[in-house]
């Protein structure tokens, strides 16, 4: 799995996730040492995820309020409302158009990470 923020003139950096995520992962790999940061830097930002099991855990409610993240509210069943999500289909996309084949998760990362520059 792969992490990444976007704002209108910036993006983060992009996380690499290994294995499941949980909460208590999310919290601990994710907004503490990346996206909370992310947010801070950018004056009146709102913080958007989708519904994931993760990102909705009563302790991840909690950190974001102890943070004093503002959340914006996400309908059920809204994949195509995040804007992060239209980022990964262009690199989806670019991905299928290169006639080299990746060989390996290591070779994808890569190949994302300097899709995301």
């Amino acid at each position: 799995m792969v992490w990444g923020a976007i704002a209108y003139h910036r993006r983060s950096q992009l996380l690499r996730i290994v294995g499941n995520l949980n909460s208590n992962r999310y919290i601990r790999e994710v907004l503490q040492p990346e996206a909370v940061p992310f947010l801070q830097s950018l004056p009146g930002a709102v913080f958007q995820q989708d519904n994931a099991r993760p990102h909705t855990a009563r302790i991840v409610k909690s950190f974001f309020a102890a943070q004093q993240v503002q959340l914006l509210p996400w309908p059920a069943c809204s994949p195509d409302m995040s804007p992060i999500e239209h980022v990964w289909d262009v690199i989806g996309r670019r991905l299928a158009r290169d006639p080299r084949p990746v060989a390996s998760a290591d070779e994808l990362w890569l190949y994302i990470k300097i899709s995301f520059l």
